[in-house]
């Protein structure tokens, strides 16, 4: 439904629709997800608000049952790519195929690649060459393929979720920072607790896991990012956000010491975007009516931390990105000073 056609009713419906829909998705994620809420809440946050999630986990996490599973509870047609050094872009953007026709003649007919769907898996996203990463990229920005000139518009809706190993980096090929930016959250898949783990062990060695049930449709998803948009959120609050990010650049006039220090290379404007969008999408789903400011604390993380880039020397001290990011967050004020 689009967003100018919504009256107030159709607004309180599906915001109520939202508010409901947490538990229910709680509900069905349980049958094969043991905890990780964390995770889970940071992936919804980014499927409400309609961006794109990386994320960085070792092996075996269940970085793709996760996805597969959120697929399912939205109904939304599923793809999963595996990334390799010798992936194509037309091996996912699709190709064209000489065909004969029913008159006897022929002619070029374009065969969709498996971008052409509402989620992508692309898994071991940095294990493929620039080019094919390229590729990827306009899809995710322009929700649209180019393919021998012509472009085909994507399905909506649309997200990219991709994973990468953050353990063996030989022979990857790490994604620029221009890329990396066109990821709302960066979100990091730990280790279970010992006893979630066995949880884990003793559910799927001794019974299949209950089936998903699916809860929503596209036309739902589409319906969720526009009242995502409309949640009202206090200048203050957005200031902050702003005064977040920025506090990230170095060399800048007030910069702290420790960031001079540390970071090479500080946040866009796009990180104050996806703090406010992201913090508009928290707030909706806890059932709050406007975004606060602990929304926007909540989520620095998963959004600073592929967009801060730390300097040699942090490195050399064993400084990581979640020291800087914890740092920030006790240094800059909520309050313009």
């Amino acid at each position: 439904m689009p967003a100018e056609t919504m009256s107030v009713e159709d607004e309180a419906r599906v915001v109520q629709q939202i508010r409901e829909g947490r538990d229910r998705i709680a509900t069905e994620l349980s049958k094969v997800i043991v905890g990780q809420q964390d995770v889970i809440e940071q992936l919804l946050i980014c499927l409400f608000a309609g961006g794109h999630c990386l994320i960085t986990g070792a092996p075996g996490l269940a970085k793709t049952l996760l996805v597969r599973s959120v697929s399912q509870i939205f109904h939304l047609k599923f793809q999963r790519i595996q990334f390799t050094p010798d992936l194509m872009p037309a091996d996912i953007t699709g190709t064209e195929i000489l065909e004969q026709t029913v008159e006897g003649g022929r002619q070029l007919q374009f065969v969709k690649g498996p971008i052409f769907a509402n989620v992508i898996l692309a898994d071991e996203i940095n294990r493929t060459p620039p080019k094919t990463q390229a590729a990827l990229l306009e899809a995710m920005q322009e929700h649209q393929v180019t393919a021998a000139g012509r472009r085909y518009k994507l399905e909506q809706p649309f997200f990219v979720l991709a994973t990468q190993n953050p353990i063996e980096m030989e022979g990857t090929y790490p994604l620029p920072e221009a890329q990396l930016d066109r990821f709302m959250f960066n979100v990091l898949i730990d280790y279970l607790p010992p006893e979630e783990e066995l949880d884990v062990v003793l559910r799927t060695t001794s019974s299949n896991p209950e089936p998903i049930e699916p809860l929503f449709t596209g036309d739902d998803v589409m319906r969720f990012h526009e009242a995502v948009r409309k949640v009202p959120i206090a200048d203050e609050v957005g200031a902050y956000a702003v005064r977040l990010a920025a506090a990230t650049r170095p060399g800048r006039d007030g910069a702290a010491d420790f960031v001079d220090e540390w970071v090479s290379w500080g946040a866009g404007l796009r990180a104050a975007q996806t703090l406010v969008l992201g913090a508009k999408a928290r707030a909706l789903l806890q059932g709050k009516a406007h975004v606060s400011m602990e929304d926007i604390r909540a989520l620095a993380h998963p959004t600073l931390r592929h967009r801060v880039l730390l300097s040699y020397k942090a490195e050399a001290e064993g400084v990581t990105i979640e020291d800087v990011i914890d740092r920030l967050l006790s240094t800059v004020p909520t309050t313009a000073t």
